[in-house]
Parts: C-alpha cells; structure tokens; sequence
C-alpha cells in the first residue's frame, strides 16, 4: 500500500510498509540524505523535518503518520534553484558547524521557531532548540538566529574616554 504525502511541495509515494520510520523513507526512497539518523528516539534532532510547518523529529514517526500531508526537509528550504535561506546564510556567516552533523536538524528547528516566533529573545530559543550539537556550538547558533530575526544584541559601547588627563604625580 502507497502512502501519498507531499515532500518539499512535491507529491511523493512511499511504496514502505506504514510502520516504517519517516526518516528511513525520506533517505532510502527519496534518496534525501540532508536529513541525519543520530539516534532512532527522537532525542537528538538530527533527523527534524517539518511537518504541516510544525519541526518534528522523523525517527519516530511512522511514515502513514503523515498521508495527505506536507512535509519539509533541509533540502526543501532554501530556492529551487540552491540558493540559500537568509538562516542558512547566517549559519555560514556565524561559522556555526563543526562536524556539522547535526545541522541539518539544528536549521529545521530555528526556521521553526522564526517562522512562529520572528523575534525571538535568548530563553525563546533556549526552549526550541532542543536538539543536541555534540561539538557545543550553541552560542554560535543562538548568535545566528538572532542575526536572522534582527535582534543580535549591539556591541558593548568602548568607556568614553576621561575628559582630562590626570596631571602627573612624579
């Protein structure tokens, strides 16, 4: 039995039996590798797509979970043509990977959170980006999505300097 879905605003059909993980449809069906198997409990987020635009973490979904709905990889984000979102942008200008493993799942959740919440404070972030960066990139990536969202905290303003010299005590 074929489950009929749209991924990445195409209709797609996953000839797999229904209670095959999403992750492993997007991957061996699809061939869309973008989207990473970190843990299989939906614990780490490596494997977040969206799903109706709600992030969810493909490696506990079963693939008839999503029949007749609308599903987003990391593929899908940016331009049919390669170009990049302006939050992928940011993560390369924020130098956010390391082993960029993770990645993929960590630029599902934030363009989730930006597409709820367009200007998000420091805890707005802290409580939706629960996936797990093994390298610790964390403030980078919080860094890059205030960078997105235009709420990137002003540098600190250098001391003004004294309005006179203190005379020379030698």
């Amino acid at each position: 039995m074929a489950i009929e879905a749209k991924v990445n605003g195409k209709p797609v059909s996953f000839a797999v039996e229904p209670d095959t993980p999403l992750l492993w449809a997007i991957r061996e069906e699809l061939g869309m590798t973008g989207t990473k198997f970190g843990c299989g409990i939906a614990a780490c987020g490596a494997c977040s797509v969206h799903i109706d635009g709600e992030v969810t973490r493909s490696c506990s979904v079963p693939v008839s979970d999503v029949a007749g709905k609308s599903i987003t990889t990391i593929e899908g984000l940016g331009g049919p043509d390669g170009t990049l979102t302006a939050l992928q942008q940011a993560w390369i200008a924020h130098q956010v990977p390391q082993c960029g493993y993770c990645q993929s799942g960590q630029i599902m959740a934030a363009a989730a959170l930006l597409a709820k919440t367009p200007k998000p404070t420091d805890a707005d972030i802290d409580a939706a980006m629960t996936n797990i960066c093994r390298c610790g990139t964390y403030p980078r990536i919080r860094a890059a999505i205030h960078d997105v969202a235009g709420t990137a905290a002003a540098p600190a303003a250098a001391p003004a300097a004294p309005a006179t010299t203190p005379a020379n005590p030698a």
